[in-house]
């Protein structure tokens, strides 16, 4: 079924005039003519019927025209571009997924602000341990990391970036004094999902001859800085969006005088959300917070 004729019969019904009809969809009246013709047959029924110089719509066409009325102002709203939000009637169940220092951050800043949003859920979930299409399957709403994506299809935001510091316990030597050659001399740990051995510190401390021996490899921060908290172990972390539990369990950090790349705080989602408005929002609220949490440690 051509469903363009329900906005043609909408129209026929509203001028009860295939010239009016015609003007109003900007066609010419044997176009609007050969358009009735294709109703009558779809409907077995005449829908217009001339009665001298006027036409008048039959007894189907007057019980059908609220509702035709009714599709056609639906259809429309359904392909029109979503203008307003209404959040507090918003009910939707957000996923996101992302580095678990960068969801901490998330979390506590995204649910003091819920109150706007009574019918909002929000639901983290841990970065896979391998790169996946979750963006792309729909299994996650918004991606939070340190890449940018590279699927097509993906849109991302560059929020900002943060530096990355040393950080280990109170009572270690290197809270005394430290110097490159003294943390490269320390037992590190590593943070890696994949349980990568080495990183891009490796290969810095070894352009000025020094090697670091990594003495374990722990998935998230959360677990690195609950192991340097008990250890004489060090660990390079992102600075602002772990300086809330660097506080909490009474750590010590330290700039690196090495020549590190920033870590970028980047959100990623599926272009189909591009001009989603509640998506759009909670972009919006996920970027605000991971900036005010950037800007909190500068």
């Amino acid at each position: 079924m051509d469903l363009n004729l329900l906005t043609a019969l909408d129209a026929l019904l509203e001028e009860n005039s295939v010239q009016a009809a015609a003007d109003r969809l900007h066609l010419s009246s044997p176009a609007m003519s050969r358009t009735l013709t294709r109703i009558r047959k779809a409907t077995g029924d005449e829908i217009l019927v001339r009665t001298g110089r006027t036409m008048t719509p039959t007894p189907r066409a007057l019980a059908i025209r609220d509702e035709v009325r009714a599709m056609v102002q639906r259809a429309g709203e359904l392909l029109s571009p979503a203008r307003t939000l209404d959040l507090p009637n918003l009910r939707r169940t957000f996923t996101i997924q992302g580095h678990d220092a960068l969801l901490g951050e998330l979390s506590r800043r995204l649910l003091a602000g819920l109150a706007d949003a009574p019918g909002v859920s929000l639901r983290f979930l841990a970065e896979p341990a391998t790169d996946t299409a979750d963006l792309v399957r729909g299994h996650a709403d918004l991606d939070v990391g340190a890449a940018k994506p590279a699927s097509p299809g993906v849109s991302h935001e560059v929020v900002g970036h943060d530096r990355l510091v040393a950080v280990f316990r109170a009572g270690h030597v290197l809270a005394e004094e430290f110097d490159i050659e003294r943390f490269a001399a320390a037992d590190h740990l590593i943070i890696s999902r994949r349980g990568r051995l080495r990183d891009g510190l490796d290969d810095r401390l070894a352009e000025r001859g020094l090697e670091r021996r990594v003495v374990s490899v722990v998935p998230t921060t959360a677990i690195a800085l609950q192991t340097v908290a008990h250890s004489d172990t060090v660990v390079v972390v992102a600075a602002s969006m772990s300086a809330r539990a660097v506080a909490d369990l009474g750590l010590r950090s330290h700039a690196l005088d090495l020549e590190l790349p920033s870590a970028a705080v980047v959100l990623s989602w599926h272009s189909r959300y591009d001009e989603d408005p509640a998506h759009g929002w909670l972009r919006e609220e996920c970027g605000a917070a991971l900036r005010d949490a950037l800007a909190a440690a500068v």
